[in-house]
C-alpha cells in the first residue's frame, strides 16, 4: 500500500448520497474532516473501489483535478444506531478498509451550457476518460463539479469495466480497444489539442497500481493470488499508453 495515501478512521455516518445507486455517503472521520465514503459491500463490491482509485490517481499524475483520495476504515459499530435497514447492511458488509474523496462543500454540478472549459483541459479529461474506458462523462451524467470556480472530476467507478468480467486476468487484452463510446463525452467537440497530450509513463502507472491494497485484489481476485491481478492491471495501463493508441484515434473521430 502506497504511504501517499492517507487512511483516516470513519467517526460518524452524516447522511447517504442517494444520487447514485452504489448509496455513497458523506462521513466525518478521525482527523474532523468530512469525506464522500465509497462503501466496499455496495453492488459493484471491491472492484469499484479499484477502479475509483486507480482512476482518480491517473487524472491526478495527468494534471487534472481531483479531490484528495483517502483510504477510510470502517467499523461495523458505525451502524449500530442507523435506523434504515439498508444503510444498516451496507455499513456492515463494508467492515474494514474503504475508499472515500475529500467532500467539497457547496459545489454545484458542472452545466455544460453554462461552463466552457479550455481546450487544454478539455482535451486532458478526454484523453483520460478514453484511456481508462469511462463512460460516466456524458451530458445527461457529467460526473463533474463546480468548486470555487474550478472544475473537479469525481466518480470513477465505472472506470476499466473490462474488470467485471470472469477471467479477464488471463484472457485476452483489451488493451487496444478503441472505446467508441467517447463520442458521447460531454466535451468531445472541445478537445481539440488530443494530439498534444503527453502520455503517462511506466514508472507513473507501476507508481499508481502499487497503491491498490493487497486485500481488495485478492478480494476481487476471489481469494485467490492478489499479486497477479495486480499484474494484470499494470500490463493492461502499460499496454494501453503504448503507440499506437487507439483510443486517441477513436477520441480525435469522435471531436
Amino acid at each position: 500500500m502506497d504511504s501517499r495515501i492517507r487512511t483516516v478512521r470513519v467517526t460518524r455516518y452524516v447522511t447517504p448520497l442517494r444520487e447514485g445507486g452504489s448509496l455513497p455517503a458523506i462521513v466525518e472521520a478521525d482527523d474532523d474532516g468530512l469525506y464522500v465514503l465509497k462503501f466496499r459491500g455496495a453492488g459493484q463490491g471491491v472492484r469499484a473501489l479499484i477502479a475509483e482509485l486507480l482512476a482518480g490517481e491517473i487524472a491526478r499524475a495527468l494534471g487534472l483535478p481531483v479531490p484528495e483520495i483517502v483510504f477510510a476504515d470502517v467499523d461495523a459499530d458505525l451502524a449500530r444506531t442507523e435506523p434504515d435497514p439498508e444503510i444498516w447492511s451496507l455499513i456492515h458488509s463494508s467492515a474494514g478498509l474503504n475508499l472515500a474523496l475529500d467532500y467539497l462543500p457547496g459545489s454545484v454540478m458542472f452545466d455544460p451550457v453554462v461552463e466552457r472549459p479550455a481546450a487544454d483541459l478539455a482535451s486532458r479529461i478526454v484523453w483520460f476518460d478514453a484511456y481508462v474506458m469511462n463512460v460516466d462523462r456524458t451530458p445527461r451524467n457529467t460526473n463533474m463539479l463546480m468548486w470555487h470556480r474550478r472544475l473537479w472530476l469525481i466518480d470513477h467507478g465505472a472506470s476499466l469495466y473490462f474488470h467485471h468480467q470472469a477471467g479477464w486476468e488471463s484472457g485476452g487484452s483489451r488493451a487496444g480497444d478503441p472505446f467508441p463510446m467517447i463520442k458521447d463525452h460531454v466535451l468531445a467537440r472541445t478537445a481539440t489539442l488530443l494530439e498534444e497530450i503527453d502520455a503517462l509513463t511506466p514508472t507513473a502507472i507501476d507508481a499508481i497500481v502499487d497503491m491498490v491494497p493487497d486485500a481488495w485484489l485478492e478480494e476481487a481476485a476471489g481469494g485467490g493470488e492478489g499479486w497477479r491481478t495486480r499484474d494484470a492491471y499494470r500490463r493492461h495501463l502499460v499496454d494501453r499508453v503504448t503507440a499506437p493508441r487507439a483510443f486517441v484515434a477513436e477520441a480525435m473521430r469522435a471531436n
